[in-house]
């Protein structure tokens, strides 16, 4: 591990790519696809060499901005690395473009899991590729958002923080070395990823799934990248046993505090007081109802019988499927399409969109805007009405929530500013760069933003037919994905000037 500590993040990444290029070489040749195999075999060869080469260079390196360098590297990870993780896609998939398996490795390592491919046109041994960097993917935002993006007040910190916007960023070298925190957070969170990886993967294998599906769809549930190499959980042999077991596993998108605890001494009380815990159980449940009521009142006044367990069935398929926008994973229950065949619900677009656009937890695999930003708006928002019922009154909480209720939805409402006029930006350059109409843009501007690719195949009326945009359409996409993972606020950071000197 010392071989590391003085190596640029980047460079560590590089390697770690490389050596994940012999899980999928191993398994194509234990499943005699040696074609496949011999493609990553060769890539990972080829890059660990490269990754050899450059850690001798980088040797002693000295970085003087630890805070802007792991930044950067960052940045980095979502745009340079996925070429070379593509190599070994685009020799095993050689019937496609070299661009093609550059969006679908940004597609991964971003944890959107949006796919230009059909599942049965690409190798078993690719589908787990996909799912492995998007595993990695999602492990990194894991590791990044506490070690690095805390100390910086961004990515949903600047919430909490008692620094303005932006100020957080300056005050980077009076904390530990980032890449020391980098070390002890890795170390400390990759055992529990591993862990509850393989205890979902074992579990779904016991309700039905084949080793490979099972394991595409653990690894992307605790990622939030919804890749499947079958197209989802309707093509899995688990079932609703599967699907109960994956909604558990959801609760670790909601909040950091269920892995982190925030240095609480009582874990299961810090979890349930949690505000985006609560706030998450309340839009899925809630919601999850008021579907349900809707489609009762529905298939009652067209006269339609009912039985309970078909209520009970459309129940659970509008809470999983709700809760599973709501992480950004994207997976639709088995029952989510007959709930709507006996009520008569046509495509719930909208109100997909907007579950995937409120996202997860701070700190946690999932996108969107964060459940803590909301609920820092709602709290002002109930201040506000009672200072116009009782102008005179005097919030309670402490200095800790008048902070939260001012600066912190101060700084909720410029994140859903800038977030709402990359919504916009987005869409203008899909409608005049991929010439796709209205509902196609929004709907693709919002999977990528929120990192939820599998909007674009469940939100409109039709699959939004990805193989069918250009090149540039392409190159947006992956734009897109990128600021949605990383947020504006911190590549507004990184073109800070102060956060250069």
């Amino acid at each position: 591990m010392r071989f590391f500590n003085d190596k640029p993040l980047i460079v560590v990444l590089i390697g770690i790519g490389a050596a994940a290029m012999l899980v999928p070489a191993l398994h194509a040749l234990l499943i005699d696809d040696h074609a496949t195999s011999r493609a990553f075999l060769y890539s990972a060869i080829l890059f660990g060499v490269f990754f050899l080469m450059v850690s001798l260079a980088t040797t002693g390196m000295r970085i003087r901005r630890q805070g802007r360098s792991h930044l950067i590297s960052i940045l980095a990870t979502m745009t340079v690395l996925p070429l070379m993780l593509a190599v070994p896609f685009s020799e095993a998939v050689p019937d496609t473009r070299f661009l093609n398996a550059y969006v679908e490795m940004v597609s991964s390592i971003t944890t959107t899991g949006l796919t230009l491919f059909e599942p049965d046109r690409l190798p078993a041994s690719v589908h787990l590729w996909r799912a492995i960097v998007g595993w990695l993917g999602g492990f990194f935002m894991w590791v990044t958002a506490i070690a690095v993006m805390a100390p910086l007040s961004l990515g949903g910190f600047e919430i909490t923080s008692s620094a303005e916007i932006g100020q957080g960023a300056r005050q980077i070298h009076n904390i530990a070395d980032p890449s020391m925190r980098l070390r002890r957070f890795g170390a400390r969170f990759f055992p529990i990823y591993v862990g509850l990886t393989m205890v979902l993967w074992l579990t779904l294998y016991m309700a039905g799934d084949t080793p490979l599906i099972g394991l595409c769809h653990a690894m992307s549930t605790l990622a939030t990248s919804g890749i499947s190499p079958v197209g989802g959980l309707e093509g899995s042999g688990a079932g609703q046993k599967g699907e109960v077991v994956i909604l558990l596993f959801f609760v670790f998108a909601l909040s950091r505090r269920t892995f982190t605890g925030d240095d609480q001494s009582n874990s299961v009380k810090s979890v349930w007081t949690d505000p985006e815990m609560r706030l998450g159980l309340l839009i899925s449940v809630g919601l999850a109802l008021l579907l349900f009521l809707r489609h009762w009142v529905v298939s009652f006044e067209e006269g339609a019988e009912v039985t309970i367990m078909e209520g009970l069935r459309g129940f659970w398929g509008a809470l999983f499927t709700v809760t599973s926008f709501l992480t950004t994973t994207g997976f639709e229950s088995v029952e989510w399409e007959s709930a709507q065949a006996w009520s008569g619900f046509g495509a719930p677009g909208v109100l997909l969109l907007g579950l995937a656009v409120f996202g997860g937890g701070v700190a946690t695999t999932a996108g969107g805007v964060k459940l803590l930003r909301v609920y820092a708006l709602y709290q002002h928002g109930m201040r506000e009405m009672e200072k116009l019922v009782q102008p005179s009154s005097i919030s309670g909480a402490g200095e800790h929530g008048r902070r939260f209720r001012r600066q912190g939805a101060f700084a909720a409402w410029v994140f859903f500013m800038l977030f709402a006029i990359s919504i916009a930006a987005v869409m203008v350059g899909f409608s005049l760069i991929g010439g796709v109409d209205f509902e196609e843009a929004m709907i693709l501007t919002i999977a990528a933003l929120s990192t939820t690719g599998p909007l674009t195949e469940i939100a409109g009326d039709a699959p939004v037919n990805l193989a069918q945009l250009g090149d540039g359409a392409r190159w947006l996409l992956c734009a897109a994905m990128v600021l949605g993972r990383l947020e504006a606020l911190a590549i507004i950071a990184l073109l800070n000037p102060e956060f250069w000197r």
